[in-house]
């Protein structure tokens, strides 16, 4: 029968107090086996502190098999190089998975040690350990020929070489964040994609140098792909996007946010293309239009997540067409999408999706909304959170109505103050406040 983390801590102290000899009685009374397995149970601190109990309590404790995974993001920060060393000799092969995010005391000769000892490791997570460098990709190919989750996120002295010496040691990489490394070019996601076919998960936000080229690459040998991220990557236009769309079929999660070039031809080649979308985060891509959306509503039946954030030319059309269509539609943004009407959130508010889905929408900037649209929302049970930032017709009455149906929603909304009226009398001259800074 498995026990829970908290029923441990529960006879934690208990334990102690029959622990203080390695005569104690619960050694005597329970196996080596049945300990450890409480053991595999407990945190990293938890497991410290078992360790300093008794000896025989520290060599269970600190047994390879209790660190199968270890994320030390809550427990320490400022881990230097020895500790990750110190856990790499005392895990083995044991360890599968790694969280190292933010320590930024970590660099490449700890990580060497590190790929020598642990060469079973799944899953690690370098994400901001800015020392490392393309050494530490060259460590995990030559040794870690099952990692299949690597984070790089923020790691900015890596470059091709890192992705090139990925593909030629780890094969069955199927996750990778390479995230704000913006020396990377379509050199090296093509070493990468052409020796990791596997891969189902790319992050390459930030990655400022990428162009339609590597988009290319990508749709040409990533059939499994599922997720792809390339926010702010400013230089890839429809050309590269639609290799994409035709090469990755099941697609379900597209970031192109800050790809200020692409166009409506995106959104026609997702609805040929991509059936199984869930997520599409589109902000600041001013030229799509109600035209695209149209298409991308009537094919993608799944999508549940939309970014729509200045998306400056879609109406109410837009709205018509995913109430229509998209029934799963849980968190929708149209931040800035000023030409969007109450009438467009009426269509909302009575589609498929509002009853038991819609969870979260932003108006923040839509100066045409008006308490209507919260009556036309009054219906959303689901709904968690609205957004109605700089709304200038929204009303506190009318939030608070809608608080009487919805009395858990969060409205996050502002109000200024009202201005105070002129001082009556005086013949002084008045000035704005522009007028005395200047």
């Amino acid at each position: 029968e498995s026990i829970s983390a908290d029923e441990i801590m529960i006879f934690y102290p208990c334990l102690c107090m029959f622990t203080n000899s390695d005569e104690a009685v619960i050694n005597k009374k329970l196996p080596k086996e049945l300990l450890l397995r409480i053991f595999s149970f407990l945190d990293v601190v938890t497991l410290c502190r078992c360790a300093q109990v008794s000896r025989s309590w520290n060599v269970l404790a600190l047994d390879g098999s209790n660190w199968q995974r270890i994320d030390l993001f809550d427990f320490q920060r400022d881990i230097e190089g020895r500790v990750v060393e110190n856990i790499s000799k005392r895990c083995g092969g044991f360890l599968r998975k790694l969280s190292l995010r933010g320590c930024l005391g970590v660099g490449d000769s700890a990580l060497r040690t590190f790929s020598q000892n642990c060469r079973n490791i799944e899953v690690l997570n370098l994400n901001g350990c800015t020392k490392i460098t393309d050494s530490t990709c060259n460590s995990l190919s030559k040794f870690c020929p099952k990692l299949k989750h690597l984070d790089l996120a923020s790691c900015t002295s890596i470059t091709n070489l890192s992705l090139k010496a990925l593909s030629e040691g780890c094969p069955l990489l199927e996750q990778l964040n390479i995230s704000w490394c913006d020396q990377v070019t379509k050199d090296g996601i093509q070493a990468l994609v052409r020796s990791c076919p596997g891969l189902k998960c790319l992050f390459l936000k930030g990655c400022t140098q990428l162009e339609d080229e590597a988009l290319k690459h990508i749709g040409a040998h990533c059939p499994e792909l599922v997720t792809l991220n390339l926010q702010t990557c400013s230089q890839i236009t429809d050309e590269g996007l639609i290799t994409i769309c035709r090469g990755c079929h099941r697609l379900q999660s597209l970031c192109v946010s800050g790809c200020g070039n692409i166009t409506d031809a995106i959104l026609h080649a997702l609805g040929q293309n991509c059936p199984r979308l869930r997520i599409l985060e589109v902000a600041r891509c001013s030229q799509l239009t109600d035209v695209g959306f149209t298409t991308l509503a009537r094919n993608c039946h799944e999508l549940e997540k939309m970014d729509l954030e200045e998306c400056v030319q879609i109406t109410d059309g837009t709205l018509i067409q995913l109430s229509i269509h998209c029934p799963r539609l849980q968190v929708l943004s149209l931040s800035h999408c000023e030409l969007i009407t109450d009438d467009g959130i009426r269509h909302l508010g009575s589609g498929p999706c509002a009853h038991d889905r819609l969870e979260v929408i932003e108006l923040d900037n839509c100066p045409l909304i008006t308490d209507a649209s919260l009556e036309h929302l009054k219906s959303c049970h689901s709904l968690d959170r609205i957004e109605l930032y700089d709304c200038q017709q929204i009303t506190r009455a009318g939030i608070k109505r809608l608080r009487t149906h919805l009395p858990n929603i969060k409205v996050h909304a502002y109000f200024a103050p009202v201005t105070p009226p002129p001082s009556v009398g005086g013949s002084r001259q008045r000035f704005c406040r522009c007028c005395v800074l200047l």
